[in-house]
């Protein structure tokens, strides 16, 4: 399977600026654009022990509701979402009713296509162990074979890059003109971003960061990439999650 390009553009576009409210103009969305701000939920129980989570569920800890809660109110006072999308796993869908809520959205739109990669059988372990107790499926996690799947039922990066990207497309192809929510995960943005910029990595993708992506065509381009200026109150955790190295 060949590695998942979206677009020949340069990494990272000038891009058409969205006004905050504060400041006293109208923002404005170009009607051929559809505005998509990526958040990453907030923090977990696992997030803060170290935990792989994949695709299994982990609650929201009390930073990660702050978070959720930070996150809502910054949105709340820009450009009003069209709609608010999530992934179907129980952190994300979290994050997102918050912000639906702040954003006066009435519901939010489950697309099961937005969660976690399936990291197979390196779900539910720690970082720091996974080399000594599940080596094949560490070897394939941080392999270049983009690929190769992971021992255990999990999903090559190629499958993931796809499978996001294509949900991205559809909920971009409803939205022409508007700017719109969606609520993921630290690996569904890496290969997001990964995939349009053609990076080899994505760096650290924090909890509850603010990540805008303008889609027009088949031409995208990141506007902002792990804004967490709204948690400077709150907290984050630094290590993030960051798939290109061990420092989780």
């Amino acid at each position: 399977m060949a590695t998942c390009i979206v677009s020949n553009e340069p990494t990272i576009n000038p891009m058409v600026a969205v006004v905050s409210e504060s400041e006293g103009t109208i923002e404005i969305v170009p009607h051929d654009v559809a505005e998509i701000v990526i958040v990453r939920h907030g923090e977990t129980t696992w997030n803060a022990s170290g935990r792989i989570q994949g695709q299994l569920e982990s609650e929201l800890n009390e930073v990660g509701w702050k978070q959720a809660e930070a996150i809502a109110d910054r949105l709340g006072k820009e450009l009003k979402p069209t709609a608010v999308y999530s992934s179907d796993l129980k952190r994300a869908k979290d994050t997102a009713e918050m912000i639906a809520k702040k954003c006066h959205c009435h519901e939010v739109i489950v697309v099961p296509e937005l969660k976690e990669r399936h990291v197979g059988s390196l779900q539910g372990f720690v970082w720091g162990e996974i080399q000594e107790k599940v080596p094949e499926a560490y070897h394939a996690f941080f392999s270049s074979e983009k690929d190769l799947e992971i021992p255990g039922g999990g999903e090559s990066f190629n499958q993931l890059c796809e499978r996001s990207v294509a949900a991205l497309e559809e909920i971009a192809s409803r939205h022409k003109g508007e700017r719109v929510i969606v609520v993921t995960h630290g690996g569904v943005l890496r290969a997001i971003y990964m995939a349009i910029t053609r990076e080899p990595t994505a760096g650290k993708v924090l909890n509850a960061s603010i990540n805008v992506l303008h889609l027009s065509e088949k031409k995208w381009a990141f506007k902002s990439w792990s804004d967490v200026a709204h948690l400077n109150e709150v907290g984050f955790l630094q290590r993030g999650f960051n798939g290109d190295s061990l420092q989780q």
